[in-house]
């Protein structure tokens, strides 16, 4: 359990900064509603085997907790919310709005069914979906819509990339941005985050503020976000997150934090290959950062700072090696290329989320032991290199860092 001292327990002001707290899912049920049919839907390219999948989660949250974290399960957080008989009531019709069941009479049935259940059990409907023969009593066919989607099995969807906990959420400094999701399949991930936020104890809310709502129509996520500092935040313009998601967030921290100093929005290619800025570039030491060399050349960099009043001063940078170097005072950075730099070695390893590490500890960094080239090149120049495997966790196309939540870190 967190502590009981006053103040924040959200901290994460760096990177690297040595993990003390994090936000996990343990993949569950809802991968079990993956099909051949639905995989683009939900975003997956194949089908993972889910036994092997959550031994080799256990093993990434062991490593955690081996090395100091406290580890929290997003799902056993919302059932303790749900145990608050309002908070279930408000939590299912939230529900069934982003699921879209407007027929009224579906929408009755549905609901009556939900709230009967215990808190556990609603918690698990949000994540691992609901059949529609789950439901007794609902006409077949009672509405139009089920007579056109009638083949649909499901009347709420799985959420199968909620364990890639990086994304509908990011701890920055004492706050947190919760995130608007790009994709369809995951927009639901962050109302399940508000809703902790607003009603777990952990969070503390009175003390920590929400740089970012998830009902703000410009999409942002969080495996763009780097807290490269206390000075200096990275956000990603990706296929994922967009310009005026960035800019928005960019107002708001500046205006609530005289130590901020810049954000630095860092362009990549809006491709699936690259997805967000994390799965090319991360940081494991103060000067150290690992880097797929493919995108080197693909980068643009502007430096995002305070203007008159609340208004933004943008400023275009000539690199991102430069850029890194001026905005964290630094004389030298090293970008660690993955792959040891042979392009078809890092190819094949970025798309098995080499550069995707989590950093630890200064200079301590968890990475899927598959990736051989990756990893050794990154213990040549220093970094400790912690490996689990992850030939399952994988397969959703993210790393150690997609799938962990820091909500308190060490400062450095």
């Amino acid at each position: 359990m967190y502590d009981e001292k006053k103040g924040a327990f959200l901290n994460v002001k760096s990177e690297i900064g040595r993990l003390k707290a994090v936000l996990l899912h343990k993949p569950g049920r809802e991968l079990e509603r993956l099909t051949p049919e639905y995989l683009k839907d939900l975003l997956f390219d194949d089908i993972p085997w889910l036994k092997k999948m959550r031994v080799e989660h256990d093993e990434f949250a062991n490593v955690l907790r081996q090395r100091g974290a406290v580890v929290y399960y997003v799902e056993e957080l919302l059932e303790q919310v749900l145990e608050d008989i309002n908070v279930k009531k408000n939590f299912i019709s939230d529900l069934l709005i982003d699921c879209k069941i407007d027929n009224p009479e579906t929408n009755e049935l549905i609901f009556s069914y939900i709230f009967d259940k215990e808190a556990k059990e609603v918690a698990e409907i949000a994540i691992v979906g609901l059949n529609k023969n789950d439901v007794p009593g609902v006409k077949e066919e009672s509405s139009l819509s089920d007579y056109v989607n009638k083949a649909y099995p499901l009347y709420i969807n799985p959420l199968p990339n909620l364990y890639f906990m990086r994304d509908p959420a990011a701890t920055i400094g004492n706050g947190i941005s919760i995130n608007a999701m790009m994709m369809e399949a995951r927009r639901r991930e962050p109302m399940i985050i508000k809703y902790l936020y607003d009603y777990h104890p952990l969070f503390r809310k009175e003390y920590s503020s929400v740089w970012y709502n998830h009902t703000i129509p410009h999409n942002i996520e969080g495996g763009d976000i780097l807290v490269l500092g206390k000075e200096v935040i990275a956000v990603g313009c990706s296929e994922r997150t967009s310009a005026n998601g960035i800019e928005i967030l960019a107002r708001n921290l500046l205006a609530a934090n005289d130590n901020l100093r810049e954000v630095l929005a860092v362009c990549i290619p809006p491709v699936r290959a690259f997805m967000h800025l994390d799965t090319v570039f991360t940081m494991v030491d103060r000067e150290k950062f690992t880097i797929y060399p493919g995108i080197q050349d693909k980068v643009t960099v502007y430096k995002l700072e305070r203007g008159t009043g609340r208004s933004i001063k943008v400023t275009p940078e000539d690199n991102l090696l430069d850029a890194l170097k001026k905005s964290l005072k630094l004389k030298a950075i090293n970008l660690i290329q993955s792959g040891g730099g042979d392009e078809v070695t890092a190819a094949r390893e970025q798309w098995n989320d080499s550069t995707n590490t989590l950093a630890i500890a200064p200079g301590v960094a968890v990475t899927y032991g598959r990736n051989e080239a990756s990893n050794e090149v990154l213990r040549k120049n220093g970094v400790e290199v912690v490996e689990i495997d992850g030939s399952e966790l994988v397969r959703g196309r993210g790393g150690p860092r997609c799938m962990s939540m820091p909500l308190c870190r060490e400062d450095i």
